[in-house]
């Protein structure tokens, strides 16, 4: 029952708890990370509540159904056979992807993203002595699309050593066709770019689009793509920090599970075991149940916006549950869109300056909520948006 409140003000949660931190007050509904206010799968609860009553929470071992659990997965879902021998695991595919930049990559060297994109490329990239290189997306009247000739331009440059796709994209949502996947897999092939895709928003898609992932989707792709996947984010389990990385080879998986071995980061928590698995083998029920549910949500916040907040325009994704809000009508900078946010509207947005250093006047909103909670948060957008209109 998605429509069921849950009460998260008490369960140590990110998204309520660091309302204070993020917004200066927590009198503003949570609508940011990328965290849903639902109950996950019930098989998963019922794992997780199996494990907590052994009672015995040491070392844990990870067995080779863990791997094959994911396989099953992408094969049931994408059509992918992933050789369960080239996959590791990590905390998550953040620090995944951090690893691989600082594994395959020199410092100094030029690392290509696509924004808008999700924040933590560019602070990976930067974090790690890299420098940033932007292919950023045209927009025409709302329709993100990629920038082709810039593309081509800045895979040329002999110092661009490896390009992180968003497949699907955060935060607009797009689903790529497998031709522009092809497209831009086969420039980097050209100029010898590693091609890193992080999938993990892959199982949430929408209005009938088919995720194709970035290993499918170019002659020897397989061979020359790393995969960042995992179901933490289809379930609502990023708490228990689990993500599986697929290599082309052998040699690139040894050299990135010797990187984590040497900080003795290599195994699962005892419960991030047990509820991957569960997720995968006994949780498609719940995720079509979920997926039917999130739909039903970006079709109110679509109509809303265009009937009764014409002033903003709501991007609705064919993946993940972001709206991108174009917000540029407002007229105000980023700074007062983000206290007109917080202060007149109630709401707890991410900027969009966030994910971008060329456009200004966008917020991203998470629509993984029960209905009433929008309800609710559109109205008082309304409102405040009606105010400073008069």
């Amino acid at each position: 029952n998605f429509d069921e409140p849950v009460d998260r003000s008490q369960n140590r949660s990110a998204k309520y708890d660091e309302r204070v931190k993020n917004f200066g007050t927590d009198d503003v509904i949570p609508l940011w990370i990328a965290d849903m206010d639902f109950k996950t799968a019930q098989p998963i609860i019922d794992a997780c509540k199996k494990k907590a009553e052994e009672g015995i929470w040491g070392y844990t071992s990870r067995p080779d159904s863990y791997f094959k659990a994911y396989a099953d997965w992408q094969e049931r879902r994408n059509g992918w056979k992933l050789d369960p021998s080239l996959c590791s695991w990590s905390l998550g595919v953040v620090p995944a992807l951090a690893g691989i930049i600082k594994l395959f990559t020199q410092k100094g060297e030029k690392v290509l993203i696509q924004p808008p994109v999700y924040p933590e490329f560019f602070d990976i990239t930067e974090n790690t002595g890299r420098t940033l290189v932007q292919n950023n997306f045209l927009e025409r009247d709302g329709v993100w699309e990629v920038d082709f000739e810039d593309f081509e331009k800045q895979a040329k440059d002999p110092e661009v050593k490896l390009f992180i796709l968003c497949n699907p994209h955060n935060p607009l949502g797009r689903v790529w066709t497998k031709e522009e996947l092809e497209r831009m897999l086969t420039i980097c092939f050209e100029n010898d770019v590693l091609v890193v895709s992080d999938e993990i928003h892959s199982d949430l898609i929408f209005h009938g689009k088919k995720h194709t992932p970035a290993v499918l989707a170019a002659p020897g792709a397989d061979k020359k793509v790393i995969t960042c996947i995992s179901v933490t984010k289809t379930f609502n389990l990023a708490g228990l920090q689990a993500s599986t990385t697929v290599f082309p080879c052998l040699e690139m998986k040894k050299k990135f599970d010797s990187y984590w071995g040497g900080m003795d980061i290599h195994r699962n928590n005892a419960f991030s075991s047990v509820a991957m698995e569960a997720a995968l083998n006994e949780g498609e029920e719940w995720l079509e149940q979920l997926l039917e549910y999130i739909s039903g949500n970006l079709d109110y916040i679509k109509e809303y916006f265009d009937t009764r907040i014409p002033l903003i325009r709501a991007n609705i994704p064919d993946a993940t549950y972001l709206v991108w809000l174009d917000c540029r009508k407002l007229n105000l900078t980023d700074q007062e869109l983000k206290e007109f946010m917080i202060k007149k509207a109630g709401l707890g947005l991410n900027p969009g300056s966030d994910f971008t250093r060329a456009l200004s006047g966008f917020m991203r909103l998470n629509a993984a909520c029960p209905r009433a909670t929008l309800e609710k948060a559109l109205g008082q957008l309304e409102r405040a948006v009606n105010e400073l209109a008069h």
